[in-house]
């Protein structure tokens, strides 16, 4: 099996398990944070939603929310959790929304279960999609470390650069850094970033 879709079968298999220890990763701080950065009531896409959390943070701050995942169960938990969202069953590396469409992008918790060597395009990809002056977070692990191990009773698949790795890539992209700190959230410590797209 392909690493990354290692990833597709075991949260499939762990969804619900998955789901009911989320609240763990109290992350309404960096969300509030972020939609005070947002230039406009607008779209926002949630990668790797999951069963829906972020999302439903930001639909209930008025903003109109897709989310994408690759775990069809994942997705009915979210569409359940947050009905007035659109899910979508996606690959992160294969997006295709249009040029400056989106007023912002959240990751949580998403990116570090795709290869490495995938993320300086996908972090180009999110420049690309998101309007001038939208905003982009996400959370990532912060030691350069890939493989897969036992995660809730699934096999899953990790993968991240060094945090200082990390956020050249996301400058490189073409981003303007607001926010880059290393946060514990659930007993874990990420790598969280906040950056502004500034030009086309």
């Amino acid at each position: 099996m392909e690493k990354d879709s290692i990833n597709k079968e075991g949260y499939d298999k762990i969804a619900s398990k998955y789901n009911e220890q989320r609240h763990i990763y109290n992350n309404e701080k960096e969300l509030e944070y972020f939609v005070n950065l947002l230039p406009n009531k607008g779209k926002i896409l949630d990668v790797g939603c999951g069963a829906g959390p972020a999302a439903r943070f930001l639909i209930e701050k008025g903003y109109s929310v897709i989310g994408i995942d690759i775990s069809r169960n994942m997705l009915e938990l979210a569409k359940k959790s947050v009905p007035e969202a659109e899910f979508i069953e996606a690959d992160m590396t294969k997006l295709t929304f249009a040029d400056d469409s989106l007023e912002g992008i959240v990751s949580l918790y998403a990116i570090f279960h795709i290869s490495r060597d995938k993320h300086e395009k996908l972090f180009r990809n999110f420049h690309r999609m998101l309007k001038k002056g939208g905003i982009l977070l996400f959370c990532i692990g912060h030691k350069e470390w890939e493989g897969s191990d036992n995660y809730l009773g699934a096999e899953i698949f990790w993968s991240n650069y060094s945090s200082e790795k990390t956020l050249q890539l996301v400058q490189q992209a073409g981003f303007e850094i607001i926010y880059d700190e290393l946060l514990e959230r659930g007993e874990e410590e990420h790598y969280w970033i906040i950056a502004k797209k500034t030009r086309n």
